[in-house]
């Protein structure tokens, strides 16, 4: 169950194993080893073993089946599947059972992939840390004191411990990059509107607008398997009846050498620390080796921390929605003293209350940005940097969110700072790859941010794939025991 997805796939193809034993082996994972780490938060063994079944006679019959047929799937819990519990962390919807598949799940579960188990996250998924009143806190399984980050955090310890072969997240500040970085797995942000948002729960049901800056996408263990999950998962709402090519072009290059690369590693407005950044230095250095070329000075025309006082107005506005009337009424009569808040967090609770011009001068600003990443990347193909500004971080004991502070080489800062580099593509609406690069001195996952142009989704990921061949790619914690790696010779 640790290998990656792909091997899985010929090994179902050639039947050296089936769909059934592979739903097994992951319930068995499950059972054996997330005692520790309390990833899982529902499974469903009957309907798992039945649909693995159905797939093996299929695959005896000569049957064509699906591309992801018999892979073992878990899902974020924030994501609506059908004959299991959808909760998103909030006991006001323990019971909750949805009518229909979210999209996303509805596409995975059509190309053959088999649902075994819903994965832990925040409370509506509005968290960088996993912990919810429902289920509790998910740990980090290479140091169970740590973080595994959020919100997908459930999602990535899931990969890393071998619960499930491909994972389902999502991601609007970080929400799947972060967790990949922190547990050693890969993740894939798409490029904005590429796969639907609906059936994404992040406060009241039955939302169906799409989500400004939000994302579903694929995790995996390996790049490949993110290109073959975002084959299935790319393409229009049909509810909406949208048109347009949702077709993605070829990536611009898979040899390493091919690719016009620049590196974004550290800036003086965001510092990283110094334990993850001689790891993505480490990186990039061996890369040059085998024989990329890489430009670390080359920058595109957007400041770190203009980029991130842009989102402190744009994700507010998202979360808004969600708020309670009673609640966001609140905020609105504080408004005079919200303008009395300093920093990050003063301007993250004035956009929670931003008028609606305000939002659209902020829009255009944004759109600004747009452009200057798309003349950016007439030049280049991709560009390097952190996924966040640590590796995974204890455990908070902080409940107030906007209060918690992170240590960035011995200097507290606010925890708002770590997802500023995430917040370099969710801004633009760009895709970005997390690929395992590394881990620090004190044996701690380091994933690299492979960002690429709108609709570079393949690029980005041929990128992390190049990586991944000369780098290793996933390892495996102790906690899930070492079997081969992901992109081993068969």
């Amino acid at each position: 169950m640790m290998s990656d997805a792909t091997r899985m796939l010929e090994a179902l193809e050639t039947k050296t194993v089936s769909a059934r034993e592979l739903a097994m082996a992951s319930f068995a994972r499950i059972e054996a080893l997330d005692g520790r780490t309390r990833a899982i938060v529902a499974t469903d063994r009957e309907g798992a073993l039945s649909r693995a079944a159905a797939i093996d006679d299929a695959r005896a019959r000569g049957e064509p089946v699906g591309p992801l047929a018999g892979l073992p799937l878990s899902v974020k819990d924030a994501l609506c599947a059908v004959g299991m519990p959808t909760t998103s962390g909030a006991r006001e919807l323990a019971s909750h059972r949805p009518a229909e598949d979210a999209p996303s799940v509805a596409r995975l579960r059509a190309a053959g992939a088999v649902l075994v188990a819903k994965t832990n996250l925040p409370k509506f998924a509005g968290d960088i840390e996993t912990e919810n009143e429902l289920f509790g806190r998910t740990n980090n399984p290479w140091d169970l004191t740590r973080t595994p980050g959020g919100s997908s955090g459930g999602s990535a310890v899931a990969l890393a411990m071998g619960f499930s072969a491909i994972e389902l997240g999502s991601d609007l500040g970080g929400s799947m990059r972060t967790p990949c970085h922190f547990n050693g797995v890969f993740g894939h942000k798409p490029s904005h509107a590429l796969v639907p948002t609906r059936g994404h729960i992040t406060g009241p049901l039955g939302r169906v607008a799409p989500i400004d800056l939000g994302v579903v996408g694929p995790m995996a263990r390996s790049a490949r398997d993110l290109d073959r999950m975002l084959a299935v998962l790319a393409g229009p709402d049909p509810i909406f009846g949208e048109e347009g090519d949702f077709t993605l072009p070829a990536p611009r290059a898979t040899d390493l050498r091919d690719f016009r690369v620049a590196a974004w590693l550290d800036d003086p407005r965001c510092p990283v620390d110094t334990a993850m950044r001689t790891v993505l230095e480490a990186a990039v250095d061996a890369l040059e080796r085998a024989g990329a070329h890489i430009d670390r000075k080359a920058r595109p025309a957007v400041d770190l921390l203009d980029n991130f006082a842009l989102s402190l107005s744009l994700v507010p506005a998202v979360i808004s929605e969600d708020l309670p009337a009673g609640a966001f009424f609140g905020l609105t009569l504080a408004s005079p003293v919200l303008k009395l808040l300093p920093g990050d967090a003063g301007r993250f609770a004035r956009g929670l209350v931003q008028r609606h011009r305000d939002w659209l001068l902020t829009d255009e600003r944004r759109h600004a940005v747009r452009v200057r990443w798309a003349e950016f990347f007439r030049s280049f193909d991709v560009v390097i940097t952190p996924a966040a500004v640590t590796a995974a971080f204890p455990h908070s004991t902080t409940r107030n969110k906007l209060a918690r502070k992170v240590s960035v080489d011995g200097v507290m800062t606010t925890m708002l700072v770590q997802s500023t580099w995430p917040q370099l593509a969710t801004l633009a609406y760009l895709p970005a790859t997390v690929v395992p690069v590394g881990r620090t001195a004190d044996g701690l996952p380091v994933g690299a941010q492979v960002l690429g142009p709108y609709r570079g989704d393949r690029t980005t990921i041929a990128f992390a794939a190049a990586v991944e061949r000369v780098l290793g790619g996933f390892e495996a914690p102790p906690l899930a025991g070492r079997e081969p790696r992901a992109n081993d010779p068969a």
